[in-house]
């Protein structure tokens, strides 16, 4: 059954941030309602009420009934504002609703039956969900809170797409054309592949072929070393030179004149 949601208003005729921010310790929320064929109208929300309508997520997928000023009238939230860091409403933007002009909404995707899949049960898969929301068109009679996304008949390696889904009557996606671009996936039955960790331990011997890129990473130690070594040779051979050349260079000692020795 479709939740019924009421909201009562009240017209303001201030304008500005300095009457926003009054309005806001006043404990209401400043807000506009449009569209209808009528004019703009500045109006005013209870804060209390429209944060306990907010906790509902189908607030913002609903026809809601507005009093304003004792008038009742039939309009959809359009947008809203919220506090960057507090959980608090700032604006709330509603359209008005014309019962013979379709609607172009956002609407939630609910999916079911997930631990059911087969695919899920039998084949060890996890559930992607690639979309979980949908823009639709449709008179605002026909206006679903959402839409159902049964997972149950699907098996390993399926996928839904847009044209998969099955709409309620009357209800359309703009722009969607089956078999091209606007034909998006909703959801994916599949294994999530998992990375292998292959820990290391001292002294062991590790594959190093089943390590993605372990090879060269050892490769490239095992050249780098090399390259030390020998630098390290050259520098050690040349050192030795050095010193033999240090050694051959010393003059010898002259041997003692013999006596007798003449000139």
């Amino acid at each position: 059954m479709a939740h019924q949601f009421s909201l009562a208003a009240e017209t303001r005729r201030d304008a500005g941030k300095g009457a926003s921010r009054r309005l806001r310790r006043e404990g209401k929320i400043p807000g506009i309602m449009y569209g209808g064929g009528q004019a703009p109208t500045g109006v005013a929300f209870d804060t209390n009420a429209v944060h306990k309508n907010m906790a509902q997520e189908a607030f913002l997928s609903s026809i809601l009934t507005v009093t304003l000023d004792g008038k009742k009238l039939q309009a959809i939230v359009r947008d809203y504002q919220a506090h960057p860091a507090k959980r608090a409403i700032l604006h709330l933007d509603l359209q008005r609703v014309v019962a013979t002009e379709k609607l172009r909404m956002t609407i939630p995707l609910h999916f079911i039956n997930e631990e059911l899949s087969v695919g899920v049960k039998l084949g060890g898969a996890s559930v992607s969900h690639l979309l979980t929301e949908l823009e639709v068109s449709c008179l605002p009679q026909d206006l679903p809170e959402y839409i159902e996304v049964d997972i149950a008949p699907m098996q390993l390696n399926d996928m839904l797409h847009i044209r998969d889904l099955k709409l309620p009557k009357g209800v359309d996606v703009p722009g969607f054309l089956a078999n091209s671009d606007s034909d998006l996936p909703v959801v994916h039955v599949h294994v999530l592949r998992a990375v292998e960790e292959v820990a290391v331990v001292p002294g062991a011997t590790a594959d190093v072929a089943a390590v993605p890129g372990a090879g060269d990473k050892a490769a490239a130690g095992a050249e780098k070393a090399g390259d030390k070594a020998a630098a390290g040779a050259e520098k050690a051979g040349d050192k030795a030179g050095g010193d033999k050349g240090k050694a051959g260079a010393k003059p010898a000692a002259a041997k003692p004149a013999a006596k007798g020795d003449k000139k």
